[in-house]
């Protein structure tokens, strides 16, 4: 099912702002202007900038208008604000940033892994390992199976708190491996490791799946600031 229209407006609206089109305390256009460009009614509008109001992007005022909020307002942890970040052109702050949030739990994540999981745990993290391997066509479906190897540790890991922000892990695992693994050629190169991580877990080796991983994400970071 097609999302509203007020959904589709708002996501438009928001991928400006996150990209920085609008800058932080601007004011938008108004109503009739904004109907105007997304050739849409008043009321999708209102109900448009009502979506971005709850996600921290904007903050309406009577008399004055609506202006862009800073980013430090911003609800970082929403899927669609994530989202929006990757269809923007990559800012080198942000994917820092993503990169710390990335380095503070997913080595966690692989020393729980290897401690709780389970038999088809190992067999959802050992297929993506394997489909990372196969993957010699497009470097986007490499990335995604990238992703997939590390969202399916985080599940192995069994923590209620990291699985209720694995949508927000996911978004940040794809910008974050979309940008670092721009050379193909370096995709191959990386494949051993993972199993390596891979293999610590199947072993229960908390300590060297946690190191594995470590490195893995250093050696990424070096990568992104390259």
């Amino acid at each position: 099912m097609s999302p509203s229209l007020s959904v589709q407006v708002a996501r438009e609206m928001g991928r400006r702002i996150v990209s920085g089109s609008y800058e932080a305390d601007s004011l938008i256009d108004d109503e009739n202007a904004l109907a105007e460009r997304y050739q849409v009614s008043r009321v999708v509008v209102r109900d448009a900038v009502k979506i971005l109001v709850g996600k921290g992007l904007l903050d309406v005022r009577r008399g004055i208008g609506t202006r862009v909020r800073p980013r430090n307002q911003w609800n970082m942890l929403d899927d669609d604000v994530l989202a929006w970040h990757l269809s923007a052109p990559p800012n080198p702050q942000f994917l820092a940033q993503l990169m710390d949030i990335r380095l503070a739990f997913e080595p966690k994540a692989a020393r729980w892994a290897a401690e709780r999981a389970t038999p088809e745990d190992l067999l959802e993290i050992e297929a993506a390992c394997k489909r990372m391997a196969e993957e010699d066509g497009s470097a986007e479906d490499f990335v995604i199976a990238d992703s997939l190897f590390h969202r399916a540790v985080i599940r192995a890991a069994h923590n209620e708190f990291l699985a209720a922000m694995e949508g927000v892990i996911y978004s940040a695992l794809l910008v974050s491996i979309k940008v670092t693994n721009k050379d193909p050629r370096d995709n191959g190169a990386s494949v051993p490791f993972h199993r390596e991580v891979y293999e610590a877990i199947a072993a229960g080796d908390g300590e060297r799946a946690e190191q594995l991983t470590e490195k893995l994400l250093n050696d990424a970071r070096r990568r992104l600031k390259g």
